[in-house]
């Protein structure tokens, strides 16, 4: 499907996934608002390379825990660009603590990666889904990740929330079809400075790479190009995820 001249929004979209993803949509000819929460330079590089591809791009900074933070660039996304009619929920929050130990997660911390990861993704489809309606047309993909099968992650707040954005995501898809799909990406271990200098990585990555069906850790890219391909697909599929892991599960 041909997604030239539609405006899209990717939250997060300075850094890692988010920015490929950008990246992406802009090479396919659309116009692409970059949210930040707080990396700015990184959000106005990203923004730079998308106007590189010869699209128009904003960046536009909210919490996305905040809804009336994400009403407010909602509307400022609408009003500079033109109507939404894709997104992609990508914005995330963890801690890193040791599974075993229960009480390594402050109350603070469960409640920030809840907040950003489940709800941020539901007050962002929330606020856009109006414009995808009236435009007859909606795209949302939400990332998730395969620590929402399997429990292991960063943390079990980060695990827990990352399965109820799938659940979000089957909800979402009979809420607002048939007009809107709204599928998830869940992706395994990713190449990103996420994941450097924390203590264990190197030999959880080495494990990881004998592991996996594809011998590999992942790119932005590669999950980026799967996020893409749910945009761009023609096929009625909605309410489904797509597990990018390189053959790990």
């Amino acid at each position: 499907m041909d997604i030239k001249g539609k405006v899209a929004l990717v939250t997060g979209g300075g850094t890692g996934v988010g920015r490929a993803v950008a990246l992406q949509l802009a090479k396919l000819g659309a116009a692409v608002a970059v949210n930040y929460s707080k990396s700015e330079s990184e959000a106005k590089q990203t923004a730079k390379d998308v106007t590189d591809c010869g699209v128009q791009s904003r960046i536009v900074q909210a919490d996305v825990a905040d809804e009336s933070q994400v009403q407010r660039m909602i509307e400022t996304v609408r009003r500079q660009l033109g109507p939404i009619e894709i997104l992609v929920n990508n914005a995330a929050f963890t801690r890193f603590t040791n599974l075993a130990d229960l009480n390594a997660l402050s109350q603070q911390d469960w409640n920030r990666t809840f907040a950003v990861n489940v709800n941020g993704t539901f007050y962002c489809s929330r606020a856009a889904a109006p414009m995808m309606k009236s435009q007859g047309f909606g795209r949302i993909v939400n990332v998730s990740s395969i620590a929402a099968f399997t429990g292991r992650g960063s943390s079990i707040a980060y695990c827990a929330s990352k399965a109820a954005v799938l659940s979000l995501t089957r909800s979402l898809a009979k809420a607002l079809g048939p007009e809107i799909t709204v599928n998830a990406v869940a992706p395994g271990l990713i190449e990103t400075r996420w994941i450097e200098g924390i203590p264990g990585m190197e030999e959880f990555r080495d494990t990881w790479i004998k592991q996996t069906a594809l011998h590999k850790v992942l790119t932005p890219d590669d999950v980026a190009e799967v996020a893409v391909s749910l945009i761009t697909s023609m096929s009625q599929v909605t309410g489904q995820t797509m597990i990018v892991d390189a053959g790990m599960m």
